[in-house]
């Protein structure tokens, strides 16, 4: 059945938009969508809103108008041209409408400003701060309010941030190991780390990288594992362990491990009483 068929094709379309929805590449476009999505009610309001400021405007602009045109005092090239702008309702909204959104107000207002009444100065002048230059920068802000709150809880873009800072503050970490391992064999000793941050602007960089070298022997020995030097991968890893500070969630772990040696040893300390008393 062709009805089946293309069903089927819709869904794996369906299917393979989902897929490339998770690529970073369609996170903007995906960004964009959502903000539109959600900023829906907000534009159609936005829309009724200046359409029936532009209309206000346009009316008024005809009936003030109107009487000019029959102003014997006036150019010709002037009555032409405010019958063409303003000479009916809807030419001046459309009027209205170019000097809101394209950015060529004085085009169309100068000439009324210059060569008909200079009182127009003052109409535009209000129009221009009120609309053109308040309400759409208003209008410009409560989007943008919109995109940065869809884009906080936009769990995606939110893990592809933190993988893109995480992979970023990997490979500044491993220059600073390739700058600290004079040596070149790939580790580092006590005495290169030691070498290393004795100068003052090392240790203002790993400042920016939100980690404390004030005790070189203490941070050194946080990055080895014990075996007396520091690889690539171990100060790397170890680096981003104590990136910061302390977490709740750490702190907790630290006290759940000193509960459990705690009551290790207390049991062991028992048994070993016991153990004497029965020797």
């Amino acid at each position: 059945d062709l009805t089946i068929v293309r069903t089927m094709r819709f869904v794996r379309l369906f299917r393979a938009m989902r897929v490339l929805r998770t690529f970073e590449v369609f996170s903007k476009l995906r960004l964009l969508l959502a903000t539109v999505a959600a900023s829906f009610y907000a534009l159609l309001w936005s829309m009724v809103l200046l359409f029936i400021t532009m209309l206000m405007a346009a009316l008024v602009l005809t009936q003030i108008i109107n009487p000019f045109m029959t102003d014997l005092s006036l150019e010709k090239d002037t009555v032409e041209f405010l019958f063409k702008n303003y000479g009916t309702a809807g030419k001046s909204l459309w009027t209205v409408f170019e000097i809101t959104f394209s950015g060529g107000w004085p085009l169309h207002v100068r000439p009324l400003v210059e060569d008909v009444s200079v009182g127009f100065a003052w109409f535009f002048g209000l129009y221009v701060s009120c609309v053109v230059f308040a309400m759409t920068r208003i209008i410009t802000a409560l989007f943008l309010k919109d995109t940065l709150a869809v884009a906080a809880n936009d769990a995606e873009m939110m893990i592809q941030e933190k993988t893109k800072e995480k992979k970023s503050y990997a490979a500044k970490l491993l220059e600073l190991f390739m700058a600290a391992d004079t040596s070149g064999d790939g580790k580092i000793t006590l005495e290169e780390f030691e070498d290393f941050l004795r100068d003052p602007r090392v240790n203002t960089y790993l400042t920016t990288l939100e980690l404390d070298a004030h005790e070189t022997k203490s941070l050194f020995a946080m990055l080895d594992d014990g075996d007396g030097f520091v690889t690539a991968q171990e100060f790397v890893q170890g680096a981003i362990r104590l990136k910061g500070v302390a977490r709740s969630q750490d702190v907790v772990s630290i006290m759940h491990d000193f509960t459990k040696l705690n009551r290790t040893i207390h049991d062991l300390v028992g048994s070993i009483n016991a153990l004497h008393q029965k020797l």
